[in-house]
């Protein structure tokens, strides 16, 4: 919750939200949200991480490694930076450690992120973190492009394979 003033602040940037639907104009629902996303039980090993520089205090963002839906077993990444945090290399860091982790501790098969077409610095990040194309998906009448890692694509980076 020490977050909570920083994340809505960065979610009041219209520029941040762009390309993601949610309460963000709107102080009360926006909150309840952010709060409720906060305070959320994860399944071991998932949630969100924050991301900071060690040499200050100030929220950068944050790294999500979630459950898609609470039906579905698949498993969401996804990554929201303050406007001056973008084009550092900062989410594509953070996302890969979280990926890693999200294979390796965790024990997923797969992760997925759905990203609005016109998102480049999201692809941008997505492909940095060896993640792949899969195709169109409809979400909710939005339009987004599914990008996909595997544990099995994960291993065969690390051990060098092709």
């Amino acid at each position: 919750m020490t977050d909570l003033e920083a994340c809505l602040a960065m979610d009041r940037d219209p520029e941040v939200v762009r390309f993601i639907d949610g309460p963000w104009s709107d102080p009360e629902p926006h909150r309840a949200f952010v709060e409720a996303r906060i305070k959320a039980r994860y399944p071991r090993g998932l949630g969100y991480w924050t991301i900071r520089r060690k040499s200050e205090e100030r929220l950068l963002g944050w790294i999500l490694l979630i459950p898609y839906t609470v039906q579905d077993a698949e498993v969401e990444i996804g990554w929201r930076l303050v406007r001056d945090a973008w084009g550092q290399g900062i989410a594509a860091e953070a996302a890969a450690a979280v990926l890693r982790h999200g294979f390796a501790a965790v024990g997923l098969d797969e992760v997925v992120a759905d990203i609005d077409p016109a998102n480049l610095g999201s692809i941008r990040v997505a492909e940095k973190i060896g993640m792949q194309a899969r195709g169109a998906i409809d979400y909710e009448g939005r339009k987004l492009v599914r990008y996909g890692a595997t544990a099995r694509h994960e291993q065969a980076d690390r051990m060098g394979s092709p």
